[in-house]
């Protein structure tokens, strides 16, 4: 019998990162019942201390929120070498060609828009984890 290691049987983490508490609350309900284990952070300096403190498989980054912008996180995480590599999706209800193309600037990997499916999330976060 092949031995399992114990890091491919831990779920892989998720920080998700909005100022709205129901989407919040939604969110962390259906990756938790997807397998993941959830962080979240409610603006964006937190979001950057959670990261500090462990550092996430992938982020679910909204745009508009207090004391620090989504773009602005995704900015400092990006062009830090020690976190660069973690996959940002950024959700947001701001829809201009304008942000999409700040979204890549910043370097975020996906620019999904509210509203959206569940379904649809969890499929991308699934993408980028390999699950």
């Amino acid at each position: 019998m092949e031995a399992v290691s114990i890091a491919a049987m831990e779920p892989k983490e998720v920080l998700v990162v909005d100022d709205d508490p129901i989407l919040v609350k939604t969110l962390r309900a259906y990756l938790l019942r997807a397998g993941y284990r959830v962080q979240v952070a409610r603006h964006g300096l937190e979001a950057l201390q959670r990261v500090k403190q462990h550092k996430p498989d992938i982020i679910l980054l909204d745009v508009l929120m207090p004391m620090l912008d989504g773009f602005k996180v995704a900015r400092m995480l990006k062009f830090d070498k020690n976190t660069k590599d973690i996959p940002i999706i950024v959700i947001t209800s701001r829809a201009t060609e304008n942000e999409r193309n700040i979204g890549q600037q910043v370097g975020a990997d996906e620019y999904l828009l509210k509203p959206y499916k569940i379904s649809h999330v969890l499929q991308v976060v699934a993408s980028y984890l390999n699950n």
